[in-house]
């Protein structure tokens, strides 16, 4: 959500007393103090009351999910892929809107005081499917990790990386659908980067192994 604080609509005494234009906030208060961006002069004023509405928010997390609510600035337009704090009676979570539920359905942008449910996904911290394969090439060897680390987190292909007792070289990066920024679905080239938040599936190479036999 946007901070609707950090520039207003007032009047300016000095160059438009009887019409609105857009101040920058310099600082908040009784008597905010704003400075208009037509022509530079400061002064102080009464910010208008922002008008919030009550929505529903639905957070999956690591497989699970609940229920929590959130403010929403009435004049605010949401769309999937937007990220915000949550705040919960156990934690402040950054999420990311996966889908939007009207009263027709979902969407994936609607104005505010259409939504009823906000839903999202919980991308401060997550944990990233991966699959490893062995260093010798081995295919049988091949299982499934899960990778615990913070959203933004970067993974890219080619480069080793080392977390807790796994060292490993990023072959490739399956992306989520709400996924935003990306050139294609996979990335598989070297230097390709991704954010674990936005990773459905990490394919790597275990360097770590000693994969290897005396006999």
């Amino acid at each position: 959500m946007t901070d609707a604080t950090d520039q207003v609509a007032v009047p300016c005494p000095a160059c438009s007393p009887d019409f609105e234009t857009v101040h920058e906030v310099l600082s908040e208060g009784g008597q905010a103090t704003v400075k208009c961006t037509e022509c530079g002069h400061v002064h102080k004023t009464t910010l208008p009351e922002e008008t919030t509405l009550q929505r529903d928010v639905v957070v999956s997390q690591d497989g699970d999910s609940f229920s929590a609510s959130t403010d929403v600035p009435a004049e605010e337009t949401l769309a999937v892929g937007e990220e915000f704090l949550l705040e919960t009676d156990e934690a402040i979570l950054t999420v990311r809107i996966t889908s939007l539920e009207l009263a027709t359905g979902r969407v994936e942008e609607a104005p505010a005081e259409d939504v009823r449910t906000i839903w999202t996904r919980a991308v401060g911290n997550v944990s990233v499917n991966t699959t490893v394969h062995p260093k010798g090439g081995d295919r049988e060897g091949t299982r499934s990790e899960e990778l615990h680390v913070p959203g933004d987190y970067e993974f890219v292909v080619g480069e080793i990386d080392e977390l807790g007792e796994l060292e490993f070289t990023v072959e490739g990066i399956h992306l989520r659908e709400d996924a935003h920024g990306y050139n294609h679905e996979k990335l598989d080239h070297d230097g390709d980067m991704a954010f674990a938040k936005d990773i459905k599936r990490l394919l790597v190479r275990d360097e770590s192994s000693t994969a290897w036999s005396a006999w």
